[in-house]
């Protein structure tokens, strides 16, 4: 099939020709071929200007062929698929894609804002530092809102991201970065041992730099040596072949972080598949063999588009058979750059000159000159011609001192090779310089088990990469598990293949030459900032955002540290690098989410009876991680009040039930577990008789409330202790440490046994009659056979038995029955059936706080982490025989001082009025602000029983003002009205309801 490609080599490449794939990029139908990225398919195009840079608006083309790439940033897709800032380079391409260019308006070709490039001279280093300061109150309502509408790149769709992402763990004894030359020895050494090896290739397609460079490994072409190898790790079983997958991080453990694109190269993943995966790979050992990134020179002009790097250019016409340009120019200060002159000269590409630095070329690269017929000249480049449409020439600035211009529509530049030290310093290690090859390398303070290789670790030879990757990856499999031998290693056809360099790094010219290219940063912002005083490194980033675009500084920091060593008369060893930091490539916000985004943000505990409830239609709430039933509906009841209240009521007359399963419980067990109790909680249960239960109050070191809840003795050496829901986690944690640290002399032990228990209240006066249809008839549930805070185990109709407490929270006779998690639904279930005759009803948390706000029972809101057991009315437990937790610093002057805020009750003077929680008190006739306040509402309900709305506060002298009016002012929904403070018990204050 002929399809028109203007810049697609006839022959060669890595891509599949018989599989043309048409795309758009800004609406425009182009094709490329299967193994395309969509740089190289707009190369082919002959698409050059491909997007706008970030301050300047300066046209932009492609710089690179990988991860580094600076310019291509792209949208791609649209819709709530549009994806903003993805590298073109990195893109593969597929049937369909849509891609738009970013950061210009109306298009691409004529961008409004490229303006500023008239203003150039003042948007330097540190602009808007020294612009916004003045005047301040422009700031807010000017500065930062046009700040914000012109930051950023692409735009983010602003809908729902419809895709699914994922996290997986896996474990190797062996895990191989990268599947260039170094890689690929590396997991061959490793993998013939018998060692479980991850091979990771952030590429679709291993072998790195091998797809793009001519070679001969073991008698065989470079590429052909790729497929065996490949063959032989896919034929063993303990080595695993990750490619479109990125290893981002190393963090404590042996833990690596990566980033598996599982579908990024399809338009819509495949039914129940995900688009990403995270990984986190545990290993014994590491083989970094990143390979290393070519740097750019600083030089005029360095940025129009036509202008890429030398390996980048190579990669297109080797890999994807793509002709960056027709009249190819060179310019180079090292021996690798020569090899894309062979590689273009090879594809039939003219090629107008090649520039180098140094003086004397090998014998191979004067005989290829002549055999091509371009001209060699000695100097540097001092501009670059032409414009957005791309490079028409280049002026050369001769060493002799004369200047030549060039016709050149492409221009290749190597400034050298920085080898990828990222993962071998992100646990804050430093790199160190090696002026061998004008490059830092990973230093001596690598992270655990990690060993670099191959051109990461500086080593640029094609024999010396083979050479280190095997040796890394035998050792490594050695010291963690392999037992086999590891073979040969691999042999180059020029072992003498190293890289010759003369550092350049800034060429001063009469336009602007940048260091780095998304962020606009030149070389003299680089001088600014040293004039300035920002010559550390770290400040030199922050002052001029250098390396702070998407690339991270790739392709930019280590030029620009160069260029301020020079600046600043140091050596660059001197001037130091930035610290190095995870992610070393860019990662979805939806990839570190995964799964947990809307209603699985966080993970969600149900109840043993939500089957039960989500049958009836209850509503659910989320208490912690729990879901909660928040009430019962009936036919007819649309709205929740008029529900809440039905089940109060029926609760207060008759009977209903609640799954409390979400309370906490723990197992308090041993000789010791008494005297532990008494220690943690500022009541005496030492002296707790079995078969008694008994409420408890444990206090923080500081003297503040930690929690509270029932805890009762079921023997001699065994407590079961209840917490709130929320506070579940925190108190055994804090039970733990008070173990284990304050008083590990105490024989005792603890076990959460939170889920293993489902727990339901069963209350109401007739709440002993629903019992005794389903718990065996030989128990005695009478207030004297069971009394209340009475405890035991019973047998269940049927022959199951159960913990039955004699326990209220909701201030009428109740009991809580406990039986195995696994019956909770079916305890449900029998519950509505011997309760039938007796009217009973399910209810939900919403009557479950009526009832205890009714009764003046705290809870959450008033176990704040700021109240005192004095301060919520129960100072009055503090035993005065004993010593707990924060009892010494609970008598602190300011939490014993007269003024304080207590809990009280509260309840509008109008009896229809509504009461809303979080609204302040103020004395009546004061001024309302912060002299005035004396407190606010806790909590608040609708009262079915006293006919209105009632609450509970935290207010100064409360206990000394009851019956006092005073104003609630709620500034959030604008009203302002008079309450009385009052007893906070509003409901049966004797308390003989619940004694039965």
């Amino acid at each position: 099939m002929t399809v028109y490609q203007p810049n697609r080599l006839d022959k060669g490449g890595l891509i599949d020709r018989s599989t043309p794939l048409d795309f758009t990029f800004d609406g425009k139908h182009l094709t490329g071929f299967a193994g395309d990225t969509l740089a190289s398919a707009l190369v082919a195009n002959g698409v050059t200007l491909v997007g706008r840079s970030f301050k300047y608006h300066r046209p932009r083309g492609i710089l690179t062929a990988g991860s580094e790439e600076p310019n291509a940033l792209v949208e791609l897709r649209s819709g709530n698929r549009r994806e903003a800032n993805t590298k073109a380079t990195t893109t593969e391409l597929y049937y369909g894609l849509e891609a738009q260019s970013q950061n210009r308006w109306p298009s691409l070709a004529f961008d409004v804002m490229s303006v500023n490039q008239l203003f150039s001279p003042i948007f330097v280093a540190g602009f808007y530092y020294k612009t916004f300061m003045w005047p301040a109150k422009f700031w807010e309502k000017l500065y930062e809102p046009a700040i914000r509408r012109a930051a950023g790149l692409g735009r983010p769709s602003g809908l729902a991201d419809p895709d699914h992402y994922e996290k997986a763990w896996a474990h190797c004894d062996v895990l191989v970065v990268g599947s260039g030359a170094s890689g690929l020895a590396a997991a061959l050494a490793a993998g013939r041992t018998g060692a479980r090896t991850i091979l990771a290739e952030e590429d679709s397609r291993a072998g790195g730099r091998l797809l793009s460079d001519q070679g001969e490994i073991d008698g065989v072409s470079a590429r052909d040596w790729v497929e065996g190898a490949l063959a032989e790790l896919a034929s063993l079983p303990n080595v695993r072949l990750m490619t479109r997958t990125a290893v981002f991080g190393v963090y404590d453990g042996g833990t690596y972080g990566a980033l598996e694109r599982v579908n990024d190269h399809v338009p819509v993943p495949p039914r129940h598949q995900v688009r990403q995966r995270l990984w986190r790979i545990v290993a014994k050992r590491c083989v970094v063999a990143a390979g290393a990134v070519e740097r750019p020179i600083v030089f005029s002009g360095n940025d129009r588009p036509g202008v890429m790097m030398a390996s980048a250019v190579r990669t297109y016409i080797d890999r994807f058979a793509a002709r960056p340009g027709r009249n190819l120019a060179v310019f180079a200060n090292n021996d690798d750059a020569w090899k894309t002159v062979e590689a273009a000269h090879r594809a039939g590409i003219g090629i107008a000159a090649v520039v180098d630095v140094r003086k004397e070329l090998t014998q191979a690269q004067r005989t290829l000159a002549q055999a091509a017929g371009f001209p060699v000249l000695n100097g540097v480049i001092h501009d670059v011609h032409g414009g957005a449409k791309g490079v028409s020439g280049i002026e050369v600035q001769l060493a002799s001192g004369k200047r030549e211009t060039i016709a050149a529509d492409c221009l290749a530049m190597s400034g050298g090779w920085n080898p990828a030290v990222g993962l071998s310093s992100h646990h804050r290690g430093r790199p160190k310089w090696r002026e061998d090859i004008a490059a830092f390398v990973p230093g001596d303070d690598i992270p655990a088990g990690m060993v670099v290789a191959g051109a990461a670790n500086g080593a640029f030879s094609l024999d010396a990469c083979l050479r280190e990757g095997h040796e890394a990856g035998a050792a490594a499999a050695a010291g963690s598990g392999g037992r086999k031998a590891a073979g040969n290693a691999a042999v180059a056809a020029n072992p003498d293949d190293a890289l010759s360099i003369a550092p350049v790094w800034h060429v001063e010219g009469k336009h602007k030459a940048f260091v780095d290219f998304q962020h606009d940063v030149t070389a003299s912002d680089v001088a600014l900032a040293q004039r300035e005083g920002f010559e550390s490194v770290e400040h030199l980033k922050r002052y001029t955002t250098l390396g702070m675009a998407t690339d991270q500084g790739k392709n930019s920091n280590v030029t620009g540290l160069a260029i301020m060593a020079e600046v600043s008369g140091r050596s660059i060893p001197q001037t130091g690098t930035t610290i190095y930091r995870p992610p070393q490539v860019p990662v979805a916000i939806g990839a570190l989410a995964g799964h947990n985004r809307d209603e699985k943000f966080h993970a969600a505990r149900q109840a043993p009876s939500n089957h039960w409830a989500a049958e009836r239609g209850a509503p659910f709430v989320d208490t912690g991680l729990w879901k909660r039933a928040q009430w019962y509906p009936l036919p007819g009841e649309n709205d929740w009040l008029t529900s809440v209240n039905r089940e109060v009521v029926t609760v207060r007359n008759g009977v209903g039930f609640c799954d409390v399963s979400t309370l906490g419980k723990i197992d308090v067990m041993g000789p010791d577990a008494g005297t532990f109790l008494d220690r943690v909680y500022i009541n005496l249960f030492s002296t707790l008789a079995v078969g008694k239960a008994r409420y408890g109050l444990m206090l923080r070191d500081d003297g503040i409330v930690m929690d509270d809840g029932t805890t009762s003795r079921l023997a001699e050496d065994h407590y079961f202790m209840t917490t709130t829901t929320a506070k579940a986690g925190p108190v055994m944690q804090y039970l733990e440490y008070c173990r284990q640290v304050l008083w590990p002399e105490l024989d005792v032990q603890l076990t959460s046994c939170t889920d293993q228990w489902a727990t339901f209240s069963v209350a109401g006066p007739k709440s002993r009659d629903l019992l005794r249809n389903i718990v065996d008839p030989a128990e005695d549930l009478s207030n004297e056979g069971f009394p209340f805070m009475g405890v035991r185990e019973v047998p269940l109709r049927g022959g199951m038995y159960a913990r039955l407490f004699r326990i209220s929270f909701s201030g009428e006779m109740a009991f809580e029955i406990s039986v195995p998690a696994r019956y909770g639904d079916a305890l449900a279930r029998n519950l509505m059936i011997a309760g039938e005759p007796f009217g009973v009803i399910p209810y939900g948390t919403e009557a479950l706080g009526v009832m205890r706000i009714e009764k003046g029972h705290v809870a959450g809101p008033e176990l704040n982490g700021t109240t005192t057991a004095d301060d919520l009315g129960l100072g009055k437990m503090a035993s005065k025989k004993k010593d707990f937790v924060g009892r010494v610093m609970a008598t602190r002057e300011a939490l014993v001082a007269p003024d304080r805020q207590v809990v009280v009750g509260i309840k509008p003077v109008d009896k229809a009025r509504r009461l809303r929680s979080g609204a302040h008190i103020i004395p009546k006739g004061a001024i309302v602000g912060p002299d005035t306040d004396q407190g606010y509402v806790t909590s608040v309900c609708h009262s079915p029983m006293l006919g209105q709305w009632v609450g509970l506060g935290l207010v100064e002298r409360g206990r000394e003002r009851f019956g006092e009016i005073v104003r609630a002012h709620d500034p959030l929904r604008g009203e302002d009205y008079d309450v009385e403070i009052c007893n906070p018990v509003f409901y049966d204050p004797e308390g003989g309801r619940q004694r039965g």
